[in-house]
């Protein structure tokens, strides 16, 4: 075999988003662009805020001398402030700008982190459904994922499952809220009673236990709904985030990690961080990026866009007779399969030109991924087709 058995196997099991995506290429070539509704990946429509355009435009004329040239690892210091400037209005901790490190998006600051914290063998606990990398993530650094069901009706933490998987090897535990697929939000009395249950734990296994915040889409809240500040709630967390989806840059890659300031041993964690940033190959996030973020903290794109176009499918498909829980954040929906076998119900989707993700792929079965960061127009075209699905597989 040419390359490794385990990521042979990995590559099989692997990447139903880009799976479907492939196979919607196939379908645009022989039904043309206008006809294909392809809701698969979660790569942004929309364009970036003005006044982002405004940032790039002035750094442009306004070139800064060396601004090309190598940096400190964790990332220019004003760009860390204004982070951590940002962290500590939503915390009311005093979060300083050395317990920030500027990342290869929210990716990238994951492997970081988990580079960092795990011994071999050590395990993860990671909540179902799931976004599919987390596993290969966390295997990436000798680490053991450990799945723990969310409440299969709210989607959301089941605590009683999650102290019963915490044992003397458990290290981290990854959040995801709002949540990829399922778009609920963990409320702040749920964070709160974990970080309750992760105190006890951590005494009686004489160990640390980190909670790592994925937060991509922590801007796109809707309902006027709060996503709580990790920080606020457990004390041995760490923030994992991107400015793909709230500043629509995915292609950018720009994100950083911020450990809570009251971390246990914060300045070693970070120390450590800063080292695994280096030697992982990530060295440090882009240098444009960086500086025009510094002034965006708090900007993000037209979140009315995003929850218009949740309630176009999220109402039709209800009374299509799709089951399936009412995001409040990011841009997912994530229904039951009306079929027993979710894997069929996308391919049988796909004969009417719907591009879909199946739960497996989530680790999930029995569901299926709908991502609406796509034009208005796509979903608005696309009823039809789902009216005719739902009178083959939604049963009265």
């Amino acid at each position: 075999m040419a390359i490794a058995e385990k990521v042979q196997g990995f590559i099989d099991r692997a990447s139903w988003i880009r799976r479907m995506f492939e196979q919607g290429a196939a379908l645009r070539q022989r039904f043309g662009e206008e006809n294909v509704f392809d809701f698969t990946l979660g790569n942004p429509s929309v364009e970036p805020p003005e006044a982002f355009k405004q940032e790039l435009l002035d750094l442009a004329q306004n070139p800064q001398p060396g601004m090309h040239r190598y940096m400190n690892n964790a990332g220019y210091e004003e760009t860390r402030a204004a982070v951590a400037q940002m962290l500590e209005q939503k915390s009311n901790l005093a979060v300083k700008p050395s317990q920030v490190i500027m990342t290869c998006g929210a990716g990238g600051a994951l492997n970081v982190v988990l580079k960092t914290i795990l011994n071999p063998g050590e395990e993860v606990i990671i909540l179902a459904p799931f976004f599919v990398e987390y596993k290969f993530y966390i295997d990436n650094h000798g680490g053991t994922p450990v799945e723990v069901w969310t409440d299969p009706d709210t989607f959301q933490p089941d605590l009683e499952a999650i102290e019963s998987a915490i044992g003397p090897k458990t290290r981290a535990i990854i959040l995801n809220s709002p949540n990829n697929p399922t778009g609920v939000i963990y409320p702040r009395k749920t964070l709160e009673q974990l970080g309750r249950i992760l105190e006890q734990k951590e005494k009686e296994f004489n160990r640390q236990i980190y909670v790592i915040s994925d937060e991509p889409y922590a801007r796109l809240s809707y309902d006027g709904l709060e996503v709580p500040c990790i920080f606020s709630a457990i004390r041995n967390s760490v923030i994992v985030t991107s400015h793909s989806k709230d500043l629509a840059l995915p292609g950018e890659r720009i994100g950083y990690l911020a450990a809570n300031p009251e971390m246990n041993e914060v300045d070693l964690f970070i120390e450590g961080a800063v080292f695994c940033n280096r030697v992982l190959g990530f060295v440090n996030a882009p240098a444009l990026m960086q500086r025009l973020i510094s002034h965006l903290q708090h900007v993000s794109v037209d979140i009315q866009e995003y929850q218009d176009k949740r309630d176009i499918l999220y109402l039709h498909l209800s009374k299509l007779g799709f089951e399936m829980v009412k995001p409040q954040g990011g841009f997912y929906l994530f229904p039951r399969s009306p079929l027993a076998d979710d894997i069929e119900f996308v391919k049988q989707a796909q004969n009417h030109n719907i591009l879909l993700v199946p739960g497996s792929g989530f680790g999930a079965p029995g569901y299926f991924r709908i991502a609406y960061c796509i034009d208005r127009s796509i979903i608005e075209r696309s009823l039809p087709a789902w009216e005719k699905l739902a009178r083959e597989t939604v049963k009265d």
